[in-house]
């Protein structure tokens, strides 16, 4: 137990403990801090009671406005830092809480915080992991007969992304322009995005990166993944749909990708940990992995509208229907030789269960616009419309507490004319 005030349903519990970048109007500063209820503790502030064998070596890397150089020190220094915090900040621990002055000086309240990207996110990939999502778009797009590509049970699919764009909980997103063809009988128009899209993910961040034609190994990978976000990989589906075709997407991607600021540690969800989904066929030898690295993680999607007294929730699916693991997707990405970097991003593809009601997009939730989706007030949709906000939420439920990512939320903004 903690002797920071956590309720019962709070997201950041003793067992939780993410890691974020926040500031605050009295200091600006971007700085690190961990979330203990309604409160961060503010780690720059308490760096020098670091002193474990890796950390007290290491404190400046608390220095720093991004977790990139924590990260970068390995999981054996994350574990030694979440076992010590979580020792300072129990309740049998004096050293905070018998100190009125210092305690009063590095625990801020949330409400006072401004949060921002936890790194600085130098190449950010995203897959296409859920084969309950990629048989569903399959068939939108292809038909039953040929839902899913003829590589997709041999490999996690996935494309990299842009790294630029992707931004922090609570920057609204603008529509984006491009082109579309609406009728295949003619040319191609220009203007803005009509079937503009959610897509409920999570995402990794690399911690220890790999050196250049050094693949990451399957019984290493997990000693490279340093916690997970809640991601809305905002997806403009008509520019998407004229676009990808032969090198995948590009404009329908790239306009903003949302993520939560605070990043759950591995060592808080190994609680939560679920056996792999069965593989057939089976992966080829470097994927193959029989520790247990899926994850049973809660998951929903609300959208409020303009008008709206409330948000409505959409979708309620779980992180466990992910065909393809987070330590397979390093491993393939890295298989090549390529070299992953610490704050590296990796998605995980939209999410989606085996229910209409667990579908990670609003291209299958409408089935690609023929299914209207009632929201609250006699309000419907397809796709989403301007002044819409989408909150995305997560957490793992523990007997008394829960493992939570906070939100990932949004609002869309008019395009601008052209």
């Amino acid at each position: 137990m903690a002797f920071v005030h956590v309720q019962e349903d709070s997201d950041f519990p003793l067992q939780n403990l993410p890691y974020g970048v926040f500031s605050t109007r009295d200091e600006p500063r971007k700085r690190i801090g961990v979330a203990i209820g309604d409160q961060i503790l503010d780690v720059h502030a308490i760096k020098h009671l670091f002193q474990g064998p890796i950390l007290s070596q290491h404190q400046h890397v608390f220095d720093e406005p991004a977790l990139n150089k924590f990260m970068g020190l390995g999981h054996k220094a994350w574990k030694e830092a979440r076992e010590y915090l979580q020792d300072l900040l129990s309740a049998r621990n004096p050293v905070l809480r018998d100190h009125e002055e210092l305690r009063k000086r590095v625990l801020v309240p949330q409400v006072l915080a401004t949060m921002h990207l936890p790194a600085d996110i130098g190449d950010y990939t995203d897959f296409y992991s859920s084969r309950y999502h990629a048989t569903n778009v399959g068939i939108i797009f292809r038909g039953k007969d040929n839902a899913l590509m003829p590589n997709w049970l041999h490999l996690p699919v996935g494309y990299h992304g842009r790294a630029s764009s992707v931004v922090a909980s609570g920057t609204p997103i603008r529509r984006p322009v491009g082109q579309m063809r609406p009728d295949d009988a003619k040319p191609p128009v220009f203007g803005a995005c009509k079937n503009l899209d959610i897509e409920l993910e999570m995402a990794f961040f690399v911690g220890g990166g790999n050196q250049l034609g050094e693949p990451i190994p399957i019984a290493r990978a997990h000693e490279h993944i340093f916690g997970m976000v809640l991601m809305n990989d905002w997806s403009a589906r008509d520019i998407q749909k004229w676009e990808y075709i032969p090198l995948g997407p590009f404009l329908g991607k790239n306009f903003g990708t949302s993520i939560s600021p605070w990043v759950v540690p591995m060592e808080a969800l190994m609680p939560f940990v679920l056996p792999n989904h069965l593989q057939d066929p089976l992966p080829l030898p470097y994927l193959v992995d029989d520790n247990p690295y899926n994850f049973d993680i809660n998951l929903s999607v609300a959208i409020k509208g303009e008008g709206m007294t409330e948000a409505t929730t959409i979708c309620k699916t779980n992180f466990k229907y992910m065909y393809w693991t987070m330590k397979q997707q390093l491993v393939h990405h890295t298989i090549s030789g390529c070299n992953v970097r610490p704050g590296d991003l990796l998605a995980s593809g939209t999410i989606s269960g085996p229910e209409p009601e667990s579908y990670g997009s609003m291209l299958e939730l409408s089935w690609k616009g023929t299914k209207p989706i009632t929201l609250g007030g006699g309000h419907v949709r397809t796709f989403l419309q301007d002044g819409d906000e989408v909150f995305l939420t997560g957490f793992c439920q523990g007997i008394g507490y829960r493992i939570g990512f906070g939100c990932c939320a949004g609002k869309i903004l008019p395009a601008i004319s052209i």
